[in-house]
């Protein structure tokens, strides 16, 4: 699809008519920050939240609510003739909407798709209201904590990446010959959420979406590196005994599993990170 893509600076009519048809028919990806917020401001505990409101152990907001005129279902959280009932709580993709954020050699680009500017498909009266700069669309919004999140999250992405690529290259499993292992990397991009949840269990799906936080973090890149501190010291305790290559390939499956989950969560073309680790770790030896 084409893509037309924005400056800070780019004039738009962003000023919202809040007619709620935003709200039905979205596929909005959560990272573990962004359900904590969302717990936060609904009063439950992430778990709730998580088990109530999410699809495939915490990654994608449910839309389940009442439909609309083209049979699209409303978001879990809209309220009909009120809106986001979680307004405050409100998640990175739902501050940015009809924008999209693209990172590139680590900047970030705002976005929108198509050539004609979204919200005049259904709400054309936007036209009537006063135009703003995209910068000032996202004070307004107060998107800088949420991208500060999610950019923090793609390195807690790429730690977990990390260990899988030691388990494989410095365990001795790469050196054995070993070809399944980047194999099932590559099916693990391609698979269903609800299949990778399943393949990587409850266990590690609590530890990602909902980490053990119990003194009240406000700041997100705190609540973030503490929630890295603890993913790492899983793994540690869970791989560090290991004794034969079966059980290193399974853990090195396990643990790339839960990277890509976690970047699906963050809406990235998790086939194609897939594929880069691939071309990675086989540039460093490994076969497939």
């Amino acid at each position: 699809m084409q893509t037309t893509k924005l400056s800070t600076k780019s004039i738009l009519p962003l000023t919202c008519s809040r007619s709620g048809t935003c709200c039905f028919g979205k596929a909005v990806m959560l990272n573990p920050w962004e359900l904590f917020s969302f717990s936060k401001e609904k009063k439950v505990s992430p778990r709730e939240f998580r088990n109530l409101y999410t699809d495939f152990g915490g990654i994608r907001l449910t839309f389940n609510g009442k439909q609309d005129k083209k049979g699209q279902n409303a978001c879990s959280q809209y309220i009909d003739n009120h809106g986001c009932s979680v307004h405050q709580g409100r998640p990175l993709a739902c501050r940015l909407y009809p924008l999209g954020r693209q990172i590139q050699f680590e900047k970030a680009h705002y976005i929108f798709e198509g050539a004609q500017f979204p919200c005049l498909t259904d709400c054309a009266e936007v036209l009537e209201l006063p135009k703003l700069s995209v910068g000032e669309y996202l004070k307004g919004q107060g998107a800088d904590p949420f991208e500060k999140a999610q950019d923090e999250y793609l390195k807690v992405m790429q730690n977990i990446a990390d260990i899988a690529f030691e388990l494989l290259l410095d365990s001795g499993l790469s050196a054995s010959g070993d070809t399944k292992t980047l194999a099932l990397w590559r099916e693990m991009g391609n698979e269903l959420p609800e299949k990778l949840a399943e393949r990587i269990g409850k266990d590690w799906i609590d530890s990602l979406m909902i980490p053990k936080i119990t003194n009240v973090v406000e700041n997100p890149i705190e609540f973030i590196q503490k929630h890295n501190d603890l993913l790492l010291i899983k793994a540690q305790e869970s791989f560090g005994s290991l004794q034969t290559f079966d059980q290193v390939r399974e853990a090195c499956v396990l643990i790339m599993g839960v990277a890509l989950h976690l970047s699906r969560g963050l809406g990235a073309d998790t086939k194609g990170i897939a594929e880069l680790w691939i071309e990675t770790a086989k540039s460093h030896g490994a076969k497939e």
